[in-house]
């Protein structure tokens, strides 16, 4: 497990940098995963995201990772028992990988085809579209990504014998700034 953790995080910080054409870091993130219940709504939060982007070519190549227990519901007994359903100790992060034309940063819009591991699975999301504003050197990205519990076989976990609905939705708010 910690092999992993050092790993990404290597990875993260030693993308092939020779023959880039130029990069990308995450400069700031905001991730939120939303659940419903019959009985009540949470949201769980994260602003640990870390990720890299490498172009080369007029394709960008991009890995975001995020630590699974980072996510804060403000509620400790809710985020722990959030680990445990997702095999957090098992499969530490979620990894978000995709690739991109160069040219979209210039973009209002651009639709993602998006690889994600989590919880031991990975799950395709094709077209996943995210607004896009430039100024200077940085890139706000806005959008959702419409995950299930299913996605990733996960369980959904139960409260007062009644599961938890199967959407997930992740929203998205990142800054990058061009290296």
């Amino acid at each position: 497990m910690k092999n992993k953790i050092i790993l990404i995080a290597f990875l993260l910080v030693a993308l092939p940098t020779f023959a880039a054409d130029s990069q990308w870091v995450l400069k700031q993130s905001t991730l939120t995963y939303h659940v419903s219940h019959k009985l009540h709504e949470s949201e769980g939060v994260s602003h640990a995201a870390r990720g890299k982007g490498v172009c080369h070519d007029g394709q960008c190549d991009f890995l975001i990772a995020v630590a699974v227990k980072s996510f804060d519901s403000g509620d400790s007994n809710r985020d722990l028992h959030m680990v445990q359903v997702t095999r957090g100790a098992e499969f530490p992060l979620v990894t978000v990988r995709t690739r991109l034309a160069e040219s979209v940063a210039a973009s209002a819009t651009i639709n993602a085809d998006l690889e994600i591991q989590f919880a031991g699975q990975t799950a395709q999301y094709k077209q996943v579209p995210f607004k896009v504003e430039t100024q200077g050197g940085e890139t706000h990205i806005t959008g959702n990504i419409p995950a299930t519990l299913t996605d990733f076989k996960i369980d959904p976990p139960s409260l007062l014998t009644m599961p938890v609905k199967n959407d997930i939705p992740v929203r998205v708010d990142m800054t990058w700034h061009q290296q």
